[in-house]
């Protein structure tokens, strides 16, 4: 790898821009060249786990939004050929189609991660590949090059520029690696791709506010405004248009006056020309709807439950965990919201007191029960449920830096006292589902998740037909991306959408 140091610079100084991380970037978009074969692997799976949280949550009110926004611009005239939105059979646009899928896909937080210096949903750069794949009429081969190439400046960007620590949210990195990844699929020039890139940044760079406090269902449509401007800022620098830059470095732009200031510096890992991009395989998935940081957790609680007996007599749960987990999701994030049996479930799924609490009771956790109203008001849960607090742990925050992946842990100990003042305690540093856990999700764990999510919603013969046609990805044709947008009841999806109020399209 080559460490790519990041500093800001003066104008006068006039930063080549082949030294300029917009540029680096891109450059690695445009070399992925042959693709390794476990990272087109992990991609397909990916795929697969998109779709499954998609077609979960189409009957959920901020998809149902952006698909509406999405089909009231629907392709059309001389040799138009558009992008698919999931769950209508209809083809628009392909930024508007990446706007209705991204929202799909992150409605109910349950599709992959990566964590390090900062947050990622990677998988958050699948939608708009792929409606600019299906709008081009590219292959599944050049699709998958685009993920990969999507997934390697991702990881890299988190690995080395922290956002949260400036409360910038993290979809300023997933809109860098989107326009990285649509450069791959289309074999664009790196000055092209270096000029959406610092579009991209420049135009999706917002506060950590949507995530803090009461968050609204903006966190879902988050990812895919940056995938739909991505698009756009695409489409622009191939007519030919140029962008702020230096966007990092300059010294009005995004270390200096989002992050760190006239002296920030960042180093952020690369790959070499030539080397595999593999990055992908460094990035997991979630077996549960909720933040990833609770997914040990959710593990964990399940192995207490047998040893604590009646809940009722639980005087305290106590948390053991790492700075991320115990600030962002726990009660160090100081956020009485978290605490509230009213609050959002977008709230609720960034609350690891309630997580635990339900995880406790339930012996589990379900994408719809576990965050119902009435499952969060139930007297019993509210009263476990307030007695539960979380605690940064040095080591636990050392331990979720670690550079070696094989050790990183995103989990913790919990420490349960009971009203007669036995102690409870057991850990667990990462999920079951974790590539270093316990039952590592493989390629049928993708496709059980699948069918879980599809059951009732996709026919099982159509199923059968979505799980083939992504097995198959790295042959396909064009014609054959159509095959990744599972058959459902749009009469169904269309009653519901007619249930919600009109806007201005």
């Amino acid at each position: 790898m080559i460490e790519h140091h990041v500093r800001v610079h003066p104008s006068a100084e006039r930063l080549p821009r082949e030294e300029q991380l917009a540029w680096r970037l891109a450059a690695v978009a445009t070399g992925t060249g042959e693709l390794d074969p476990e990272s087109v692997s992990t991609a397909v799976d990916r795929v697969v786990d998109n779709a499954a949280v998609a077609v979960a949550s189409l009957l959920r009110r901020p998809v149902a939004v952006a698909r509406a926004q999405a089909t009231a611009n629907r392709a059309g005239g001389p040799g138009a050929s558009g992008a698919s939105v999931f769950g209508t059979g209809v083809r628009v646009p392909p930024e508007w189609a990446a706007w209705a899928n991204g929202t799909a896909v992150r409605e109910l937080d349950f599709h992959d991660t990566y964590l390090a210096a900062d947050y990622s949903h990677p998988g958050d750069n699948i939608p708009p590949l792929l409606a600019v794949a299906q709008h081009t009429r590219r292959t599944g081969a050049d699709l998958l090059r685009g993920i990969v190439a999507a997934y390697e400046v991702h990881v890299a960007l988190v690995k080395g520029i922290c956002l949260h620590e400036r409360r910038i949210d993290h979809v300023a990195h997933l809109s860098a690696a989107t326009a990285c990844g649509l450069g791959a699929l289309l074999r664009l020039p790196t000055g092209t791709v270096y000029q959406a890139v610092q579009q991209a940044v420049h135009t999706t760079t917002a506060t950590r506010q949507s995530r803090k406090g009461e968050i609204s269902s903006w966190k879902a449509f988050a990812p895919a405004f940056a995938g739909k401007a991505a698009i756009e800022a695409v489409d622009r620098a191939m007519r030919g248009e140029t962008s702020p830059s230096p966007i990092y470095e300059g010294e009005d732009g995004f270390l200096a006056r989002m992050l760190d200031g006239p002296d920030a510096d960042y180093t952020v890992p690369l790959p070499e020309a030539g080397q595999p991009r593999r990055a992908i395989l460094e990035t997991y998935t979630k077996e549960y709807s909720a933040e990833y940081q609770a997914q040990a957790v959710i593990d964990l609680a399940r192995r207490l439950r047998e040893k604590t007996g009646p809940l009722g007599r639980v005087r305290s749960v106590v948390l053991h965990t790492s700075h991320h987990t115990h600030q962002v999701i726990g009660s160090g994030a100081n956020d009485p919201q978290k605490y509230d049996p009213t609050a959002s479930r977008e709230t609720l799924d960034h609350s690891i007191p309630y997580i635990l609490a339900v995880a406790l009771e339930d012996g589990g956790w379900h994408h719809q029960r576990s965050y119902a109203p009435e499952r969060a008001a139930r007297p019993e849960t509210v009263r476990l449920w307030r007695r539960i607090t979380t605690v940064e742990d040095p080591e636990w925050t050392r331990r979720y830096h670690d550079p070696d992946p094989r050790r990183r842990a995103f989990g913790g100990r919990v420490v349960i006292t009971l009203d007669d003042g036995t102690v409870v305690e057991d850990e667990l540093a990462v999920a079951d589902a974790h590539p270093a856990g316990a039952r590592p999700f493989d390629r049928a764990a993708y496709q059980g998740k699948f069918r879980t999510l599809a059951d009732g919603i996709v026919a099982p013969a159509d199923q059968d037909r979505f799980l083939l046609a992504a097995e198959s990805l790295a042959d396909s044709g064009a014609a054959d991306l159509d095959g990744l947008f599972p058959a459902v009841d749009t009469e169904a999806v269309r009653a519901f959408d007619a249930t919600l109020p009109k806007g201005l399209f």
